[in-house]
Formats: C-alpha cells, structure tokens, sequence
C-alpha cells in the first residue's frame, strides 16, 4: 500500500508539475483567454482512462459500481468548488503539486482544503453533508440508464476528442521564445523541455489507469481521489484512528513528493511567500474547495477525471458545474475589476 500510493502519486506529482497540468487555469483561460488547449488535454486524459479502466473490467481484472447520483449535491458542490479553485489559486491537484514547488499559499489552501474536508465528512457539517446527498437517483451510469452500451459512449466520446485534437493542431502555431538548453539527453527532456499539455494528458491517463489496479489490491475500490484522502490525513492527525490510513493518503503525499522532485531537478523550486490579501484568498479557496469536493463526491479529479471516464452522470454533470463556478469567480475577481479599470482609465482620458 505504502509503495504503489507513493509511487502513483510520485508519478502524477512529477508529471503535473513538469507538464503544468493546471485545471484551474484551463477552465479559466476557456472563458477568458478563448484558450481551450487544457480543456481538450483534460478530454485525452479522460478518453484514456475509460479505455483502459473498462478494457480491465471486461477481463475481470478490477470492479467498478457507478452508485446512485445525489444530484442536488453534485450541482451546489461543484459550483463552490469550481469558486473555491479561483480564489485557492488551483485545484486539489494543483495545490498539491504547487506546494511542492515551494508556494506557501498553495500550504495555506491546502489547509482549509484538509480542514473543511474532514469538516464534512466527520465533524459539525455531516448532517449538512448527508441531507443534501439524500436527494437522489438510483442509477448513476449513463450506460445503465439508457440501455446503450458503455462502449457506444466511449467510441462516440473518443471520435469527438480526436476531430478537436485535429483541429487544434491545424491552427498556426505560435512562437514562443526559449532560453538556450542547458542540459542534454534525459535530463533536458525530463527537467528543461516544455512538454505540450496533450502528451502530458496522455501521461495523466495512463497513471490514472494504473492507479485503479494498484488501489483495489488494498482493498480501496477507486482510482484517483484527492478529497477524501486529503481529508483522512487531518483525521487520522487528530484522532490517531489508522482506519483513516488507506492507499489514497500515499497518493497525495506522494503527488507532493513527485512534484519536488521535479521542481528540484528543473530548478524551479523556491520558497514563496503570498502577501496578506493572497494568504486570505488562499484559506477561503481552500475552505470553498473542502466543502464543495465533499459534498459533490469528488473534485476536479476524482469527478472530472475519473467519474467522467467512468461514464457517469455525477461526473459529466460535475465537471460542468466546476466550469461553471470557475467561469463566474474568475468574472469577478479578473474580469470585472479590470473592465472597471479600463472604464475609469477611458473617462479621465476624455476629461482630460
């Protein structure tokens, strides 16, 4: 349990950091940028992992139950996590990864994450926690639910991927300027070369395949997950119960573990102090994300990356709804304050 978390996680942390493999930018460069390259890198992960997760249940090599989909729960809560990613500077992953990087706000986000995680899931706010998920539909697979086989969906899914790949890579490419290389062979791809984010969704894909194999050998039926196990190593440092200690807690030490190393190898590493205001968005962040994670059963990871390639109605829905929130705090927290800017700056230049 201990070696394959860790390694998992190791291998995620590393490729994350190396590849940037930042959600939270993604969904918010779609809305503001026009920029849909994450978007369509996260889509690759995910057409890779339905691949290869259900070609391993057709042969019986892991389990997988959809479970039903609460999902008045999946709504609220993906729409204050998908907030909460904005004003915590990053997703679950990404705070864990950049936390590895030396950013001190990504520890104070993580925090609040942690907190109002375990919150939720063993303290006041379970009954909150528990009324919401009552509201409820039996079935949660897509596939179940209209009687068109799993497969159908992923073909269909992996043909639209492809077709925005194609065009995506028609579209001119835009130089950007580098830096001479400094380091050759290995050590120049691993740590120096810019890696495009669609072979690192790639990478993502395959590790969260792995991931399902490595867990259910523990006894943890699930792939990827960031919340709950980010969750248990606060409840485990407050009660001392090891029932709290599974596979997914190495995971997410071992993201950090993974994205040190990079950040150390690629010389990118450096301790950073966020300012006062930054410190203060990062804890509330953290909290909305906690509270939001929980209550829709899953983050950005654990419901946009791996419900999605499940083919469930939790994911789809939730991934929506994250966008969503993203889209309406980066609104007013980037949007409407430069707009405002842009407005004063052009009445004092008439009035001049």
């Amino acid at each position: 349990m201990i070696v394959t978390g860790l390694l998992c996680g190791a291998l995620l942390g590393f490729v994350m950091q190396r590849g940037r493999f930042c959600l939270t930018g993604g969904f918010r460069d779609m809305y503001i940028a026009k920029d849909y390259r994450m978007f369509y890198a996260l889509l690759i992960a995910i057409a890779v992992q339905s691949i290869g997760v259900y070609t391993l249940i057709q042969f019986g090599a892991i389990e997988f139950v959809a479970g039903e989909f609460s999902w008045v729960a999946t709504i609220i809560g993906s729409f204050i996590f998908g907030i909460g990613i904005v004003f915590a500077g990053g997703c679950a992953t990404g705070t864990w990864y950049r936390a590895g990087e030396g950013l001190l706000g990504s520890w104070i986000a993580l925090f609040g994450y942690m907190f109002m995680s375990a919150v939720m899931k063993s303290g006041v706010l379970v009954p909150v926690d528990q009324s919401m998920k009552s509201v409820k539909i039996s079935t949660n697979s897509i596939a179940e639910s209209t009687g068109i086989s799993v497969w159908v969906y992923i073909v269909v899914f992996i043909a639209i991927v492809l077709w925005l790949i194609v065009r995506e890579l028609k579209k001119p490419k835009i130089s950007i300027p580098t830096m001479k290389s400094k380091r050759t062979g290995l050590s120049h791809l691993l740590f120096e070369k810019r890696w495009h984010p669609f072979f690192t969704a790639l990478l993502v894909g395959g590790i969260a395949i792995l991931a399902w194999p490595l867990s259910e050998a523990t006894g943890r039926m699930a792939g990827l997950g960031i919340t709950t196990p980010s969750a248990n190593i606060l409840q485990f440092l407050v009660s001392g119960n090891q029932e709290y200690i599974n596979w997914g807690v190495f995971l997410v030490l071992g993201i950090f573990l993974g994205s040190f190393t990079a950040a150390k190898g690629s010389r990118e590493f450096r301790f950073r102090m966020p300012d006062v205001k930054t410190g203060i968005s990062s804890f509330i962040g953290g909290n909305l994300m906690g509270f939001g994670a929980s209550l829709a059963g899953g983050c950005s990871i654990g419901n946009g990356l791996v419900m999605t390639a499940m083919m469930t109605w939790q994911g789809w829905v939730s991934l929506l709804f994250i966008i969503l929130g993203t889209w309406t705090a980066s609104y007013f927290v980037f949007v409407r304050p430069k707009n405002k800017k842009n407005t004063v700056v052009s009445d004092t230049t008439v009035t001049a």
